[in-house]
């Protein structure tokens, strides 16, 4: 059974700590796309998409400015911050705030030029924006309810996010100016993975949603049950007893992730849940227990959910993944090659709906390049549609096909997945560039493939 642990920044373990410092190092070698896109009219392409960071990585805002005293620092400042606010006679244009409903990002759509697809783009308004259409509804906008996401090193702008979920005046007024909050989860497959400030926005929403659905949870205390109050610009809580003022951190699950390979008849083991799309077949994932490192982790969850027995586990990276339910905002997904040391599958129907050991070939098969992007162009046109106000009951499931019409047989999790980097690095070792302190340890075992 899959049990969530928590982990607060405040006192990482040194296992996740070690982690974070081996992911500075890792480099992910960057593919060339224009190449592919050239060949999409030919045969459906299987190659491995490596990325320069997963999706939802790569933020762009910094929270933290070098210089202590300059402006954005100040803003943060949660006193400088309700002066700003609440004193109309400030013109504050160096602020652009982020809406959300129910978890969802406020987003725009523009036409995306020749044959390209729509491109979505995050709804940042002004701060006198978002007062004007508050107090169209009858409410003041306070310093507690929005919270700071960062800065970009190249402008004078503060960057922050709020949930207006309760407010369904302000939800109509910004449909009607053709914006729209959009899942979270549509924005990830719609996003263009080449795009690189495509997928910093994604990693702005990301954050943003992962903040935001923390405070909703961490309204009170749980330590005496007082209110919390929001402390340097939303980033953290403290409890409002003046006997407890415990503080609070916005709250990481972490997941490990796994593709577990058979080195002598040159397999991988990959599974399928009820809930995936069909023809889908993915890693092996669970949460990591109190008191369990991530290699133990790793083989308990194989063990649990295929009766397959892990030896050598090696780390491969990691990826935020604040897309779960609102009571896990932010998921950090660990992903490891596992060498098995048994082959029986003997799989859990708890867990997992099957589980095969696939062939190089067939995997190479499964990542199919143009079923990605048309699954990409679809999300696309649905953000377009949902932003002019056109909802169509679309299934992005059904749109997983080749050109031609045929269905593949199988596939597995687009680009924006730690899983399909996983796989598509065992399917494509040659396109591997690992470095570091791992790089020693990967080569070797990738060479007995």
């Amino acid at each position: 059974m899959l049990k969530p642990f928590l982990l607060l920044p405040s006192s990482p373990s040194s296992t996740i700590s070690s982690i974070i410092s081996i992911t500075k190092k890792i480099s992910l070698q960057t593919f060339s796309l224009a190449r592919a896109f050239s060949q999409l009219n030919a045969s459906p392409i299987t190659m491995s998409i490596n990325l320069q960071s997963h999706a939802f990585a790569g933020n762009p805002l910094r929270s933290k400015s070098p210089n202590p005293a300059d402006l954005i620092s100040s803003l943060r400042d949660p006193e400088t911050l309700k002066t700003r606010i609440l004193d109309n006679s400030t013109q504050p244009a160096n602020f652009k705030v982020l809406p959300f409903r129910n978890g969802r990002p406020l987003a725009s759509s523009t036409s995306g030029s020749g044959d390209s697809p729509p491109i979505w783009n995050l709804g940042w308004i002004s701060l006198d924006d978002l007062k004007g259409l508050l107090e169209s509804s009858g409410v003041q906008l306070i310093g507690d309810s929005i919270v700071y996401l960062g800065s970009r090193a190249d402008d004078d702008v503060a960057y922050w996010a709020i949930d207006v979920s309760a407010e369904r005046n302000v939800v109509a007024e910004l449909g009607s100016k053709e914006f729209c909050f959009v899942e979270l989860r549509t924005l990830m497959v719609a996003t263009d993975w080449a795009d690189l400030q495509a997928m910093g926005n994604l990693a702005i929403a990301g954050h943003a949603r992962a903040l935001l659905e923390w405070h909703n949870l961490s309204r009170f205390c749980g330590h005496c049950g007082e209110k919390t109050v929001p402390k340097d610009g939303g980033r953290r809580k403290q409890c409002s007893n003046e006997s407890c003022k415990k503080r609070i951190y916005p709250r990481v699950d972490p997941v490990v992730i796994m593709l577990v390979i058979d080195r002598e008849n040159d397999r991988a083991l990959l599974s399928k849940q009820s809930r995936f799309v069909p023809r889908m077949w993915s890693c092996l994932a669970g949460f990591i227990e109190p008191g369990e490192s991530l290699e133990e982790a790793v083989k308990r969850e194989t063990w649990e959910e295929t009766g397959i027995e892990v030896g050598e586990v090696v780390y491969h990276s990691s990826q935020p993944w604040p897309v779960g339910p609102n009571s896990m905002p932010c998921q950090l997904m660990i992903g490891f090659f596992a060498y098995a040391k048994s082959l029986e599958i003997n799989v859990d129907k708890k867990e997992l709906e099957d589980a095969q050991w696939h062939s190089r070939e067939e995997v190479r098969k499964a990542l199919t390049y143009t079923e990605y992007k048309k699954a990409q162009r679809t999300a696309a046109a649905k953000v377009e549609q949902l932003c002019k106000g056109v909802e169509k009951n679309q299934n992005l499931a059904a749109d997983y096909n080749v050109e031609s019409g045929e269905l593949a047989p199988m596939f597995v999790p687009g680009p924006f997945a730690i899983a399909h980097h996983l796989i598509s690095s065992w399917a494509f070792p040659d396109q591997v560039n690992g470095v570091g302190r791992n790089s020693k340890q990967l080569g070797g075992s990738m060479s007995n493939l």
